[in-house]
């Protein structure tokens, strides 16, 4: 009986804790602190325009004349409030469930010669965060998370001929999962509480291939691997002390237990390219394919129980994106930039407060001023249309059902970068 209750209890908590270890599918931060945000990261497979491109194509650093650092500050707001249509506990949509978060990226290239170059990137790519208030209807479900990452990417650029360059590199990823959701104690009148915070290292790679058809057209191929990251911590819980499910948490051995939540950062394919019209003005183009399907697939283990591989119904995504520069004197380039992402979920039961993403639209623009022919600065702002994102879960006597949209589901970006020559 005591194995039996025990199993139990597990399989509902991996039920409690499924939908929240998915805090970032869909959202590839293709925003950084770089000057092609303005154009969406249109092109960044093929442009090659500064030092960014160690990242965003390392066989592009080829096109660099020199060495050369990049940076910025980036500034990222999502404004995401849900209107509840149906819920088991109250109406309250929670506020506005985004926050204010900051960031850098800084990239160098250096020059060994006019074929091979070596560079580095330190940013992140990838990350999402969600703040819902203490009382507000899905508080069962979530009520902060956070999936946020920190990357470090040397790599190497070398021209094999005059029209084909190639490039690659490695990656050390830090990824940190934060989860804070209030537990239904039922016929307790105060509601307990559980935290998760764990972080881990994974390791990837990425490469590059850049074709130059002529001295106005190129076309360059990436791919960035899976990273695989292994979080472990105890589920701290608060408030259980006296209650009926504290003791049968404490009598099953799960109180405090070592949750362990194995999750894959997707695969990506892109291929992007770049198109000078004349000597002022350029059209760039990006495709590009994400694996989200295998990071929907969790595999989760409590008190070193037997593993389970959770489905969260996650889908691959696809992306296109097309920008324009426009060179309206000489110190000043222009930009503007529009992309499409598809949703990582194909249904409102697939859908977690979690995540409130749906199918989405970037609208961007930027401007970069050449101060020096050493130094150019600039900025750049992104709206992005996350959609109505609708949501509709069945969660049980425990976390109860919730219905409703994100009538309200933006996220602002802007930046503020620099390119430095020497």
């Amino acid at each position: 009986m005591r194995k039996y209750g025990r199993c139990v209890l597990l399989f509902a908590l991996i039920l409690f804790l499924a939908v929240s270890s998915a805090h970032s599918g869909g959202l590839w931060l293709y925003e950084e602190a770089t000057p092609d945000m303005g154009v969406g990261g249109a092109g960044r497979q093929a442009a090659g325009f500064d030092a960014s491109t160690a990242g965003g194509n390392p066989a592009a650093m080829t096109r660099l004349d020199r060495s050369q650092v990049e940076g910025g500050f980036l500034g990222i707001y999502p404004d995401t409030k849900f209107d509840v249509k149906n819920a088991t506990h109250g109406d309250n949509g929670g506020g506005n469930a985004g926050y204010f978060s900051p960031a850098g990226t800084l990239y160098y290239v250096h020059s060994v010669s006019p074929d091979l170059k070596l560079g580095l990137g330190v940013g992140t790519y990838f990350g999402l965060g969600v703040n819902y208030s203490n009382e507000w209807a899905g508080k069962y479900y979530v009520q902060n998370a956070s999936f946020t990452t920190a990357a470090v990417n040397p790599t190497i650029g070398y021209r094999v001929a005059p029209w084909l360059s190639v490039g690659g590199g490695v990656s050390a990823v830090q990824g940190k999962l934060s989860e804070r959701v209030a537990v239904n104690t039922l016929l307790e009148p105060e509601d307990g509480r559980l935290k998760y915070d764990a972080s881990d290292v994974g390791y990837g790679y990425n490469l590059g291939v850049l074709v130059e058809l002529g001295s106005q057209t190129r076309v360059g191929v990436t791919y960035v691997s899976q990273v695989n990251l292994d979080f472990k911590d105890e589920m701290r819980f608060k408030n259980l002390d006296g209650t009926i499910l504290g003791a049968a948490l404490n009598a099953s051995g799960l109180l405090d237990a070592q949750l362990k939540i194995n999750v894959n950062l997707p695969a990506q394919l892109a291929v992007g390219a770049y198109h000078a019209l004349t000597d002022k003005l350029a059209l760039v183009g990006t495709v590009n394919w994400q694996n989200w399907s295998r990071f929907g697939q969790p595999e989760i283990s409590v008190a070193d129980s037997n593993t389970v591989t959770d489905d969260l119904g996650y889908k691959d995504t696809y992306h296109a994106g097309i920008g324009v520069y426009y060179r309206v004197a000489d110190p000043w380039l222009l930009m503007a930039g529009f992309g499409y992402d598809t949703s990582p979920t194909s249904s409102s039961s697939e859908r977690s407060p979690v995540l409130p993403l749906g199918a989405q639209f970037r609208y961007a623009a930027g401007v970069q001023y050449d101060w020096s022919k050493d130094l150019s600065i600039g900025a750049a702002y992104t709206l992005i249309d996350a959609g109505s994102a609708k949501v509709n879960q069945s969660g049980g006597p425990l976390r109860g059902d919730l219905e409703g949209e994100y009538d309200t589901n933006f996220i602002h970006a802007f930046n503020l970068n620099f390119v430095y020559r020497f």
